[in-house]
């Protein structure tokens, strides 16, 4: 909104200064700086609210350290998140943008199933929440939203640049093609690492379907990686700063691949665009980190579904947005991982009481960071050292710009 309000000033008033909202610098810093005062302002205020409301969570005894203190600890904290992260939105990015659009819906949508699963816990006293199913049936649902948005809307196009033309009079002019509807990405450590869709099952399936293609990677991506951040929200802090720091990774993929110069130095896809979705990211890791002040160890408050579900989904779809989706199992290493552990812990445990009459385990508990703690390793190591792995994922990805 406040882009186009100082664009009109600008346009109409010549008002000194209006013009730096032109700016993406400016305005993901003064996205980020609004999240971050949101958050600290605001999150005291919503905890208490929860706390009269006895939002606080029910723990049950896992035999882990220091678990039974946090009883009643309020949950649902992830509104802390959404006001942090839509808000700035609302204000620095342009609301016309598909891809901003795009992700309004989807940390509104993946917010609300994560809101629902929380609401039956808390208020319908149904210890299991949302059924799984319902779950699933939503994150496809979303799913399709993308898939098909990034199928089909004209607004979603690449841009390929041909050998410049000389010419006398204009000096070096640059052309350049977009390709609507584009069914390429990115695939990491290779040297011409395009790849399309269109060839996936060998050509078996009409160029007019590659879109259905498409959208079942996206919905299979948007529900793994959900889950996957819902799954590692089990200790204080750990969802919450793996999340900022994968934003921030996407959010400078985001800016290469909207930035002319810098994506044909890098030889890599530019996204006419794209670049918007910097500002989104960046409120994105300022609603994180405000939401750490009050998540560290010891947490004042849980994020809740409302949060974890919202943060892998809006992950996913940035990455889908900018083509760096196979990406996502380096960028998003502690999510799959986390993910595998429960998956390997209650496949393995099946199949050995079918075995042997009697189920064993791969883990002392999954998912992993409980692992750790049945281990005898505090709560607050385990997450500083998440944090350092994820780190070093972080600059694996980016890595992989030049490591080809």
């Amino acid at each position: 909104m406040l882009y186009y309000l100082f664009d009109y000033l600008d346009k109409q008033f010549n008002i000194p200064g209006a013009g730096v909202f032109q700016y993406i610098s400016f305005r993901a810093l003064g996205a980020t700086v609004l999240s971050l005062f949101i958050a600290a302002t605001w999150g005291k205020s919503i905890i208490n609210l929860l706390r009269r409301k006895q939002m606080g969570e029910s723990i049950r005894d896992l035999g882990l350290a220091g678990q039974m203190e946090k009883a009643g600890t309020p949950t649902m904290g992830g509104f802390i998140i959404l006001a942090s992260l839509l808000i700035p939105v609302l204000l620095f990015a342009k609301l016309s943008n598909v891809y901003i659009v795009l992700l309004l819906i989807t940390a509104l949508w993946t917010g609300g199933i994560g809101f629902l699963d929380d609401y039956l816990k808390k208020f319908k006293n149904n210890k299991d929440g949302l059924a799984g199913r319902f779950k699933i049936v939503g994150q496809v649902g979303l799913g399709l939203i993308v898939g098909i948005t990034l199928s089909f809307n004209n607004n979603v196009k690449i841009r390929v640049y041909d050998q410049p033309v000389l010419s006398s009079s204009l000096g070096e002019v640059q052309r350049y093609r977009d390709i609507i509807h584009p069914t390429v990405t990115t695939i990491p450590f290779i040297k011409n690492n395009e790849f399309d869709y269109r060839t996936l099952l060998f050509g078996w399936l009409p160029e007019e379907y590659t879109w259905v293609i498409y959208t079942i990677i996206a919905i299979f991506i948007i529900t793994a990686i959900s889950n996957g951040a819902n799954i590692t929200d089990g200790i204080d802090g750990l969802a919450a700063g793996v999340s900022g720091i994968i934003a921030l990774t996407l959010g400078v993929l985001a800016y290469l691949s909207g930035n002319t110069k810098f994506s044909q130095y890098l030889n890599i896809m530019y996204i006419p665009n794209s670049g918007e979705l910097v500002i989104f990211c960046a409120a994105f890791i300022g609603a994180c980190v405000g939401f750490l002040w009050y998540n560290a160890y010891p947490a004042q408050v849980f994020m809740g579904d409302t949060g974890s579900l919202m943060l892998g989904g809006v992950i996913a779809v940035v990455a889908l947005a900018i083509r760096k989706e196979w990406l996502i199992p380096v960028m998003c290493g502690i999510f799959i991982v986390e993910n595998a552990s429960v998956i390997l812990q209650v496949s393995y445990f099946k199949y050995t009481k079918r075995k042997y009459g009697e189920g064993r385990r791969i883990f002392l508990m999954s998912p992993l960071h409980h692992h750790y703690q049945k281990k005898g390793i505090h709560e607050a190591k385990i997450v500083t050292r998440f944090w350092i792995v994820g780190i070093i994922l972080a600059i694996l990805t980016l890595a992989t710009l030049k490591l080809r």
